[in-house]
């Protein structure tokens, strides 16, 4: 079993140095949990409270790999979508719209043209809480392109919130519907998902993880999601308002990590699918985006100096992440709460490739 004192010994530093008031960090590889600790603070105001295990966090952007693209995945899978399909088919666009021909792969690897971010709240605000998806969606039509579709790689928000509006059309049913009735539940997942403050499964609200302090909400959130366009539209968005455990995203991931490679029991994808997500695009030139998943970069990988090349993982805002080589079977999970109170904090940035390769020099054959 490998020793990982030197991890908890930058876990506890950085809890010390507000890097994050709290965190859980889980370590897998070759199948097997090998570490899984809670460090801190679930929450400094209004009250103190511990950070446990089983602390659920607002996931933010993890929800467009382990929500909105394992959605279309499914879709795909069961030939209701195809990758290279283009939007317009899907949504009715008239040919003359310049997003009709973006497909869903542009979308997923984040080369569809669509502009990263829009503070659409602001605006939202002002609408019947009923109404403000459907308006969103307007504007999302309405909004220009930052380039070409295919021709650069921009992350971007709101791809992401037009493939909820494409999972919709396919299904019948909402992105938090879908997923829990085709993914999560069938998965034995009891607490990931969204809104988790309206689920009867929760058994007290003071085991999620605290945010933001916010500004327009005039309250220390826990447990309504942080993003303030997922929250203006109800808290279910194709880009942020997932919530989980890390123990129940690692089931998530061992999944997506078995069925990659041919191993699976579960039958909700297969390893031709896998194969398929998770490689690196071959467009726009230098991109690391795979499909809905990111790829480490040559320098400066918030996964650190030891992934390889063959590895797949994404970031969220609220100080979530996760790694996983899928080569080598290793699998890092670091939930923490780093907006907590207040989102102007970035220390966490220098720290995530730290404790990778901490992590990463502590097992054997690295």
């Amino acid at each position: 079993m490998p020793v990982f004192s030197k991890v908890d010994t930058l876990m506890h530093q950085a809890v010390e140095e507000g890097a994050f008031p709290g965190a859980v960090l889980l370590i897998s590889a070759d199948d097997k949990v090998l570490s899984h600790r809670a460090y801190g603070h679930a929450s400094l105001i209004p009250s103190e409270q511990l950070m446990t295990t089983d602390t659920l966090f607002d996931l933010a952007s993890l929800t467009k790999p382990l929500a909105t693209t394992m959605a279309i995945m499914t879709l795909v899978a069961n030939g209701e979508l195809k990758i290279d399909q283009e939007i317009g088919d899907i949504l009715g666009l008239g040919r003359d719209n310049p997003k009709a021909g973006i497909t869903l792969r542009q979308l997923l690897s984040h080369s569809s043209g669509m502009p990263a971010y829009q503070p659409y709240f602001e605006r939202l605000r002002a609408y019947p809480p009923g109404e403000r998806k459907k308006i969103l969606r307007g504007w999302l039509l309405d909004e220009p392109l930052a380039s070409a579709p295919g021709e650069a790689a921009l992350y971007s928000d709101l791809g992401f919130m037009l493939l909820e509006w494409i999972i919709e059309k396919a299904s019948g049913q909402g992105l938090d519907e879908f997923v829990a009735a085709r993914i999560y539940r069938p998965l034995g997942l009891v607490f990931t998902g969204f809104r988790p403050l309206n689920s009867r499964s929760l058994p007290d609200p003071g085991v999620i993880a605290a945010t933001e302090e916010c500004p327009w909400r005039k309250k220390v959130l826990c447990g309504e999601v942080h993003d303030d366009n997922a929250y203006a539209v109800g808290g279910v968005c194709g880009h942020a308002g997932l919530f989980g455990t890390a123990e129940e995203l690692y089931g998530l991931l061992k999944m997506i990590l078995k069925a990659y490679q041919g191993e699976t029991e579960t039958g909700i994808f297969s390893r031709e699918l896998m194969s398929v997500f998770l490689a690196r695009q071959g467009s726009p030139r230098g991109t690391t985006w795979a499909l809905g998943f990111d790829t480490p970069s040559e320098e400066g990988s918030s996964a650190g100096r030891y992934f390889s090349r063959k590895s797949v993982g994404h970031l969220g805002f609220t100080g979530v992440s996760f790694w996983m080589d899928l080569e080598r079977e290793i699998i890092i999970l670091l939930l923490t709460n780093r907006i907590h109170p207040s989102r102007t904090n970035e220390k966490i940035k220098a720290f995530r490739p730290l404790i990778h390769d901490a992590i990463m020099k502590a097992l054997p054959g690295i």
